[in-house]
């Protein structure tokens, strides 16, 4: 951690900073999880709004 202190004794704490990099392009396998994940997503979300709708 950088810290800086000003004339006034006030301290500045700076983060340290992660280092950057290039994320990778998915899988087909990894695809595959996102697909699934979307599909039971998309359903949960629809179940919640059908439920909401029918109780109303």
């Amino acid at each position: 951690m950088f810290t800086t202190i000003n004339e006034d004794g006030v301290l500045n704490n700076y983060a340290v900073e992660p280092k950057v990099y290039f994320a990778e392009y998915p899988s087909p396998e990894q695809q595959q999880r996102y697909t699934l994940q979307a599909a039971i997503a998309f359903g949960i979300v629809a179940l919640s709004v059908l439920t909401a709708l029918a109780v109303s």
